[in-house]
């Protein structure tokens, strides 16, 4: 009876695993809210700080490069601390940041309390994976993981649209405002619900040149930097792209958002079908999904209908990707190397995404707002070259190698 019991207790999460854990995905729901918000705001903030949409977009490339530069050293740096003193002081800063964003004076104002939240993400992403996996037992250490991945998804759902309607009926300083609140609930709720957990080795720079010999790490790193920098190329301006190409008006553009979202619910799906059994077919689909979408953004925009099944298909691709490149970092690393492996991922995602949004200025000044799909699908066409002839072979490569 006695092992009936214990066996029984193995096999479920318990409370105290439960309360700790909802506060991760609730956390990574507001960080997520707060790095795509500007997205959905850029035109409010543009016009109360009286400059284009290009320059206000200044917002998205400085906070992904800050976020860059700043995660590794971060990262090494924090290591060496408690991991719950870690993560509430992690907040601390996000949620204070988020105050000075809705009392900015200006625009420079603005961009500096962006730089704080910056920071804070850089830590954030960096070790709430880790720290989800070891919230919980063995066997459920894959479902840690997808409530990270869950609360991702239902920022961009609920989040972002949530965001742009409180910016659209009472101005885009209360929408950041909310964000604060939001953190100072769930700084609360953690420093009760939080257990204490074991600081990992401190990971140091004589480390790093071991764990970048590996081709597959690198190959990812390097997919984590082109196709972000293609999607963000297009997705930092969709707001006014659905505005000025498309002629959609407010309500359009919010469900458009929406429907992008929610359609990222089932890219996690289809991954938690199908990944396992085509591995890497399902990667190189994922990947020329995104890119045939981004191509096909311009003669899609003449037809609403036709703009949103387009982009419900792209938050698809988006989400699934997402979701592969996080699978395949924690596969080909060790628990010890994989916060900071993931932090550079981070690093160079947020590289990614900031040189998609510079690029995407440089088209909308120089060109024009209706080429950034163009723009931004060439270069994912890119990645899915390197992905298909470089990356892919070596996956092959180190799987085979234990078999030897």
């Amino acid at each position: 009876m006695k092992v009936r019991c214990f066996i029984y207790m193995e096999n479920k999460i318990t409370t105290h695993e439960w309360l700790p854990l909802i506060g991760m995905t609730v956390s990574a729901f507001i960080f997520n809210t707060s790095e795509f918000m500007p997205i959905g705001l850029l035109s409010d903030i543009a016009a109360d700080f009286r400059m284009t949409e290009a320059q206000a977009g200044m917002l998205i490339t400085i906070y992904a490069y800050v976020v860059m530069l700043m995660s590794l050293p971060l990262m090494i740096a924090a290591s060496r601390y408690p991991l719950r003193k870690l993560l509430l002081a992690t907040i601390s800063l996000f949620a204070v940041s988020h105050v000075a964003s809705a009392f900015a004076t200006g625009f420079w104002t603005l961009l500096l309390s962006r730089i704080g939240v910056a920071f804070a993400h850089s830590i954030f992403w960096s070790v709430a994976s880790p720290i989800a996996v070891r919230l919980v037992k063995g066997p459920f250490k894959a479902l840690a993981m997808s409530m990270i991945v869950t609360g991702t998804a239902i920022a961009i759902i609920v989040g972002l649209p949530l965001g742009r309607i409180i910016g659209l009926y009472v101005g885009w300083r209360m929408a950041f405002m909310c964000i604060a609140v939001l953190a100072f609930i769930v700084l609360a709720y953690m420093f009760f619900v939080f257990p204490k957990l074991e600081k990992s080795e401190p990971f140091t720079l004589s480390q790093l040149p071991v764990m970048l010999k590996n081709p597959v790490l690198i190959g990812l790193y390097m997919m984590s930097f082109l196709l972000p920098t293609g999607y963000y190329t297009a997705y930092s301006y969709i707001e006014p792209y659905l505005k000025q190409i498309a002629l959609m008006d407010e309500a359009w553009i919010t469900i458009t958002l929406v429907i992008f979202g929610a359609a990222g619910l089932l890219g996690s799906a289809a991954f938690s079908k199908w990944y396992d059994k085509c591995r890497y077919h399902f990667f190189r689909i994922t990947v020329l999904g995104v890119a045939v979408v981004l191509l096909l953004l311009y003669p899609v925009s003449i037809n609403h209908y036709l703009l949103v099944l387009l982009c419900a298909v792209w938050g698809i691709f988006v989400t699934a990707f997402n979701v592969v490149g996080q699978a395949e970092l924690l596969r080909t690393t060790t628990i010890s190397t994989s916060a900071v492996a993931m932090s550079i991922y981070s690093g160079i995602y947020n590289l990614g995404i900031g040189s998609g949004s510079y690029l995407g200025g440089l088209i909308c000044t120089h060109a024009s707002i209706a080429y950034i799909g163009l723009g931004g699908g060439a270069i994912v066409l890119l990645s899915f070259i390197y992905c298909a002839f470089f990356l892919i072979p070596a996956m092959r490569r180190q799987q085979a190698e234990p078999e030897k």
